[in-house]
């Protein structure tokens, strides 16, 4: 559920009517709805009530400070991926015990940021990972608190480039070297073995995979606990699919919740989630001019004026997401158009052969499920300038992030002194 809809034929989000703000701002620019996002914390949320769990946003879906603020009202922690991640979950006051950290390839820079921070849990992803944050944890006479990442060998994703869980993946260690890991894991002075992490992918849209995934995980505990391992958490991950398109119905959170207690209930473990997409991606819309239609000699295009640096989800994955008018037109025929954009690459598209009502130039439209992966994937590509990203509450709105000028953009550059 989203709180995008038309009234009178022009669309709103929330209260905002978005066509008018268009003209007040310009285009493109992303618009998120406060409740949405309160919403969607609190399905999830709430459907894991009875159990010890911590939801801890996956902050690299939508890393915006005033996006975080919101989830930190609402008591989620954050996984992060970088020390850039974790200063902005902390600036947005979620709390560094409601921190993960994540990824595969943390420095050794990183590690002491959040050693210092005090986080909640860092999920170790090889065994020289684990080497280095023993290391920095005792400079620091300091104890780190670690769940190890196993891969599975699940397959699962909305596409091969967001799996995560298989055998040829990057991410976490081969189930067939896990206990080998723990069992180094107890050896050091410095580590603190807490629990088990997994992550299979991301855009899942059956619960299959997650079971089987889960159940492997249990057993592994059981091992790892005759072993002599104490396991008091189990991190789940996330990847929770979303509806980007009519016809796509994704798991309830509350079926997999239903699920996952009955594959955990036997092992008295504080249950962690990781969940990003499920959470923002229907809480933001792209909203981009039609700038010009050109017919071409095999199909007809609308060319926009939001690129693949402002939404590089259709080009990176073939992504799917429904457009529609933000100013509706009953009684408009409709024809087959790519929606390209203004970016020099034959890859900077945003649909192609959709069926879309004609439009005119100047009119707008919105890019649906947008609010993950649309402005913490973006750059400033063809130097085009980062996109201005707005919330809205109520009848309410805030520009959260503003469009840099041209000289914000190049502040960073210098000549160097022989060019004078």
């Amino acid at each position: 559920m989203h709180h995008f809809d038309y009234r009178d034929n022009r669309l709103h989000a929330e209260d905002v009517d978005i066509a008018a703000l268009a003209n007040k701002i310009g285009t493109p620019f992303y618009i998120y709805s406060e409740a949405t996002f309160r919403r969607h914390v609190k399905v999830f949320s709430n459907a894991f009530s009875g159990t010890d769990a911590l939801v801890a946003y996956s902050v690299k879906a939508n890393s915006n400070l005033a996006v975080l603020r919101i989830l930190a009202s609402e008591g989620t922690g954050a996984d992060v991926v970088s020390a850039g991640e974790l200063a902005r979950a902390l600036h947005a006051g979620i709390p560094a015990d409601k921190i993960v950290f994540s990824g595969v390839g943390k420095t050794t820079e990183e590690m002491e940021a959040a050693l210092n921070a005090g986080i909640y849990q860092f999920n170790v992803e090889s065994a020289p990972e684990l080497e280095a944050l023993d290391k920095v944890a005792g400079e620091l006479k300091k104890h780190a608190p670690v769940a190890i990442r196993v891969n599975p060998d699940v397959a699962a994703g909305g596409h091969d480039k967001i799996s995560t869980g298989r055998k040829e993946d990057k991410f976490g260690v081969a189930w067939g070297s896990a206990r080998a890991l723990y069992a180094r894991a107890r050896e050091l002075e410095n580590i603190e073995v807490k629990g088990v992490d997994l992550h299979i992918g991301s855009q899942i849209a059956d619960l299959a995979p997650f079971e089987a995934a889960f159940k492997k995980a249990a057993g592994l505990i059981a091992d790892l606990r005759e072993d002599g391992c104490t396991i008091e958490r189990l991190d789940l991950g996330g990847g929770l699919g979303i509806p980007y398109g009519a016809g796509e119905i994704p798991p309830h959170p509350d079926d997999y919740a239903q699920l996952i207690k009955r594959v955990t209930a036997p092992l008295d473990v504080q249950l962690i989630f990781e969940p990003g997409r499920m959470i923002a991606g229907n809480a933001g819309l792209l909203v981009t001019k039609l700038v010009y239609v050109k017919e071409g000699e095999a199909r007809k295009f609308m060319i926009v004026d939001a690129g693949m640096n402002d939404l590089i989800r259709p080009a990176l994955y073939d992504a799917h997401h429904d457009i529609i008018p933000v100013t509706r037109d009953l009684d408009a025929k409709n024809d087959r158009y790519d929606v390209v954009g203004p970016v020099c690459e034959s890859s900077d598209f945003i649909a192609k052969a959709r069926t879309l009502p004609d439009m005119k130039p100047g009119e707008f439209m919105a890019i649906m499920s947008a609010g993950a992966y649309g402005a913490s994937q973006s750059s400033q590509y063809n130097s085009r300038p980062l996109i201005p990203e707005i919330l809205v509450n109520g009848d309410e709105y805030a520009i959260i992030r503003r469009r840099p000028t041209f000289d914000e953009m190049t502040a960073l550059e210098r000549y160097p002194e022989w060019m004078g």
